[in-house]
């Protein structure tokens, strides 16, 4: 069994839901999880920004707005009176339902009610046209197996046995289809995985039925070795380990989602990223096989904010470093890179939101320095220490560069550089043609 994930693009229109049926339906009994359409939750968001602010009558336009696009496409999607009839009825029903919040006190538990409605009209849209074509499918609702425990992790063991009864109810069909990103916490409310949460439902549930393979199809062929918007002739990488496929995750590379590998990777089931608008061309295939003594890729974040601790009194002082680190959990900030020296300390973070109080906090054990706009570079590949030379490539690629910090030897997979968020498109350019294209 394989499980299939399809973004908000691949289902944005009728015409690509038509086409994503044709890939779906291959002979195989899959596991087919879709986003909302695109554009979708983002303007579910938007109304329920307009309910906070108690403002019905704004909410009612954007609602309004949506509902019609729904319309046009279930004329566009049915061929037939009877699920043209079906669908007009679907959509009525979780419009009519989103519009009830308008009424009330809107709360974050209404909101997330709110926000799920994408999920659960594209999955019931897709399941009604593979019906119309005479396909065994059915709807498996994610709400009634995905959950997260009180922590907000998911609840592995809850998802396989409620998954597994739901897939033994309906043995005899074709096609099972679910909704991603949405789920239920410990006390039952409807909640979610945060965004890019499908990719992690599609892992979570290939985990919890022993899939062969996690396919993840969006409108790109694969993971290229370097942004293909910033730099030319960049080409697909053929296969990453999962370490490496989560580096270029975090550090900037769309296609997947981070938190997506975690699961695949302790259950061992490989994950193929594919392109919808092209079908036959290979992507990339992420599993726990490594390839030895070769670079990969780059990608890169913006948007980063370095700080720089610098204290003459942390000078052979044990519990400097538990102290500052101390600070940045109490507002909840994670850190991407550091680096460390005799008397200061140089951390990143992308998170700006507690920025004045940290650095308040901060100013009671050193002099503090930000750098704002600032950009980490990320090399990902088979960067084990014993591999002589493959830094030094890197670093004659960034030569002409300033370079504020850099990080090797945290992982066996990745060297980073922090720059200067307008040398940005440069330094890609140049570590393209130094690594990948033979250029010096």
């Amino acid at each position: 069994m394989k499980i299939m994930k399809f973004g908000g693009t691949s289902v944005g229109s009728a015409e690509r839901i038509k086409e994503v049926a044709k890939l779906i339906t291959n002979g195989e009994k899959n596991i087919v999880v879709l986003s909302a359409m695109s554009g979708t939750t983002n303007t579910l968001v938007e109304i329920a920004d307009y309910l906070y602010k108690k403002n019905p009558e704004g909410a009612n336009e954007i609602i309004n707005q949506l509902e019609s696009q729904y319309r046009k496409h279930i004329e566009e999607l049915y061929s037939t009176a009877e699920f043209k009839q079906k669908g007009k009825e679907l959509i009525k029903s979780h419009f009519d339902y989103i519009r009830s919040f308008t009424k009330d006190l809107f709360t974050l538990f209404e909101e997330k009610v709110v926000l799920a409605q994408g999920e659960l009209i594209s999955t019931a849209m897709m399941n009604y046209y593979l019906q119309e074509q005479g396909v065994k499918s059915v709807l498996l609702p994610a709400l009634e197996f995905m959950r997260t425990d009180k922590n907000a992790d998911p609840d592995p063991v809850y998802i396989k046995e409620k998954l597994n009864n739901q897939l033994e109810l309906h043995s005899d069909s074709e096609i099972y289809i679910t909704q991603g990103y949405i789920c239920r916490n410990a006390y039952g409310e409807i909640d979610n995985l945060q965004r890019g949460g499908s990719d992690y439902t599609a892992s979570l549930i290939g985990a919890a039925v022993k899939a062969d393979e996690i396919q993840i199809w969006t409108d790109i062929d694969g993971m290229h070795n370097n942004d293909p918007r910033v730099v030319q002739n960049t080409q697909p990488v053929r296969h990453l380990q999962f370490e490496e496929a989560a580096e270029l995750a975090y550090f900037g590379a769309k296609i997947l989602h981070p938190t997506c590998i975690q699961p695949a990777k302790y259950a061992n089931i490989p994950v193929r990223l594919l392109n919808t608008m092209d079908p036959d061309a290979p992507g990339t295939l992420v599993s726990n096989d490594s390839e030895q003594g070769v670079i990969k890729a780059v990608a890169a974040k913006e948007n980063i904010t370095a700080i720089k601790i610098k204290s003459s009194r942390m000078l052979l002082a044990h519990g400097f470093l538990r102290k500052v680190f101390e600070i940045f959990e109490s507002y909840q900030t994670s850190i991407d890179m550091i680096c460390t020296s005799e008397v200061g300390v140089s951390v990143t973070i992308d998170n700006t939101k507690h920025l004045n109080e940290i650095l308040d906090d901060l100013k009671k054990y050193g002099t503090v320095t930000v750098d704002e706009d600032m950009c980490i570079i990320c090399v990902v590949g088979d960067l084990r220490w014993e591999n002589v030379g493959f830094e030094a490539k890197a670093l004659d690629a960034m030569s002409n560069l300033p370079v504020r910090m850099i990080s090797f030897g945290g992982s066996n997979y990745n060297i980073s550089f922090l720059i200067r968020k307008e040398d940005k498109n440069k330094a890609l350019q140049q570590l393209s043609d130094r690594l990948f294209n033979g250029n010096h």
